[in-house]
């Protein structure tokens, strides 16, 4: 096998599930005995960002425990979410602002480079914008590589996908 083979380590989320996710949070927001007159709200900011707006705390808790159920079962981490500070909005309500994380960051991107370097396979990590690429001539240290990540999967900030595994 002289070829060499390859896969890319990235952090990303499908966009159309979470558009269906905060559809489905929208709905429940209507429905629910709890929420169903508490001028409650939560928004797709142009997939950059979700903003949840309601009457008190414990009502913003309840929605953003809702939503992390529907991100779950659509498939999508909870590890995207990156909460803000809770602040006043108009009217005596509460907001919160939760930004999406979409790619690697440097200082993540360099700590995967070090864990595979220090994994002692035969395999090359390198950094190439928002992602990782590894490469090596046998296809079993690959694997080996994604297995390692996916058990220290925890220590990462991020949701880890692996594509164009060739």
């Amino acid at each position: 096998m002289a070829k060499d083979c390859s896969f890319d380590v990235v952090s990303e989320f499908d966009k159309q599930e979470l558009v269906n996710a905060v559809d489905q949070v929208k709905r429940d927001l209507t429905s629910r005995f709890d929420l169903k007159n508490s001028n409650s709200d939560i928004n797709l900011d142009a997939d950059k960002s979700i903003t949840i707006t309601t009457n008190d705390d414990m009502k913003l808790r309840n929605i953003y425990d809702i939503l992390q159920s529907k991100l779950i079962k659509r498939g999508i981490s909870t590890k995207i979410l990156d909460p803000q500070a809770i602040e006043n909005a108009l009217g005596g309500n509460v907001r919160q602002v939760f930004n999406l994380r979409k790619g690697l960051t440097q200082e993540l991107a360099k700590k995967i480079v070090s864990d595979i370097k220090d994994s002692k396979l035969k395999v090359q990590a390198s950094i190439q914008g928002e992602q990782v690429r590894v490469s090596g001539k046998s296809r079993d240290d690959l694997q080996a590589v994604i297995q390692m990540l996916r058990s220290n999967e925890e220590k990462y900030d991020a949701p880890l996908q692996f594509t164009n595994y060739r």
